[in-house]
Parts: C-alpha cells; sequence; structure tokens
C-alpha cells in the first residue's frame, strides 16, 4: 500500500492514503512500523490537523474528505459526521433515522476508510460498545474506548454500559506526542495545548 505519510499517534501508526485533492484513508499499521514524513502538503497538513486532535479534542478538521463507498455506506458516514464530539449513538438510534437496518449500519461503521476525521467510533451497541475497524475485541475495541474517553463521551441514552461517566477526564497526554508536538507547533504552543487540556480535567 502506498502512504502520503505514516503518523505516529497514542494509538498507534496510522497509514495516511490521499490523492491530489482529499484524503481517501487512514489505516492502521502495524506496531514496528516507522513514521514516515509527509510527501505532500495535504498529508501534511493531515498529520498537523490528528496531531491537534490528539492534543486537544475540540480540534476541528477542515482537510477535504473522498471516502469511497455505496450510497447507504455515504449515508451513514454522514450521520456520524453529525454526532458532536463528547456525543455517541447507537447502530439502531441511525438506523432508525436513516430508515435503515442496525446490522447494515454496523457494516457501513466498519468499511469506513477514513475512522477518526469520520468518527465511526462515537457510533455504539444498545448495551456495549459494538465493534470497531472490523473488529468486535481486542486492541481495536482498547483504541475505540481510548479515543471516546479523549473525547469526554458520555454513553447514549439507549446504552446500558458504565463507560464514559467521567465526562470532565480525558486520558493523559503521551510524552512523545507532547515532544512532537513541540517540534511541530513551537513549544509555547505546545505547553499551552497541554494546560488547557488540564483544564478540562485530565488526570495525571
Amino acid at each position: 500500500m502506498n502512504y502520503q505519510a505514516k503518523l505516529a499517534t497514542p494509538i498507534g501508526v496510522l497509514g495516511i492514503r490521499c490523492d491530489d485533492s482529499a484524503l481517501i484513508g487512514i489505516d492502521w499499521l502495524p506496531a514496528a512500523e516507522k513514521p514516515q514524513r509527509a510527501s505532500t502538503a495535504l498529508a501534511q497538513k493531515i498529520c498537523d490537523q490528528l496531531l491537534a486532535y490528539f492534543a486537544n479534542p475540540d480540534a476541528k478538521f477542515s482537510v477535504p474528505l473522498k471516502p469511497n463507498g455505496t450510497a447507504h455506506q455515504q449515508k451513514v458516514w454522514q450521520a456520524m459526521c453529525n454526532i458532536p464530539r463528547g456525543k455517541t449513538r447507537s447502530y439502531g438510534e441511525v438506523a432508525s433515522e436513516l430508515k435503515s437496518a442496525a446490522q447494515a449500519v454496523g457494516q457501513a461503521c466498519g468499511a469506513n476508510p477514513i475512522p477518526i476525521i469520520i468518527p465511526c467510533h462515537r457510533i455504539v451497541g444498545k448495551s456495549s460498545l459494538g465493534g470497531f475497524i472490523h473488529q468486535a475485541s481486542g486492541n481495536a475495541l482498547d483504541i475505540k474506548r481510548w479515543l471516546l474517553a479523549h473525547e469526554g463521551a458520555t454513553p447514549s441514552p439507549l446504552m446500558g454500559e458504565g463507560w464514559g461517566e467521567g465526562e470532565s477526564v480525558q486520558p493523559p497526554l503521551p510524552q512523545p506526542l507532547i515532544k512532537l508536538l513541540a517540534t511541530r507547533l513551537g513549544g509555547k504552543a505546545a505547553k499551552s495545548l497541554v494546560i488547557s487540556r488540564k483544564g478540562r480535567g485530565e488526570r495525571r
């Protein structure tokens, strides 16, 4: 697979795929994969916006997207983008809105080619986290939990699990990411992001 960047993040190395005009895919790469500098200006912008998100979940994504999928998948992906940061919806809720089926919504979530930016992690099961990136257990769900905790997510009204109750608590910002942000954004900017997260309730 040809990647325009390989970005080290708190949740693994991400492979960034984009064409001349838009982001077309984000893939999780093996843990041993070495980061790769962005080869285009667009890839660099994508990396910078992802790093900003990992430092502050309120950061906004503005890069152009070009996800390839069926008409139904496109509707589900748009519904994901309409879920605010810190909120979740169940597969059944989205299915009801789109006049579809929960299973079909789950399949569209698994087929999402641009996770994180198209936030499929915000769609959960009625009484569980559901799946993530074609997996229903293991490391994939750990990543989903991390993303939801990072965003201060609270459960969907239809959910029975008790995850996400500490809405103001965020996971610690890893030191390697702080150093990377300091390199990319400047020491003062990175420090201000860490202080901002502390103000939002980060535990040290």
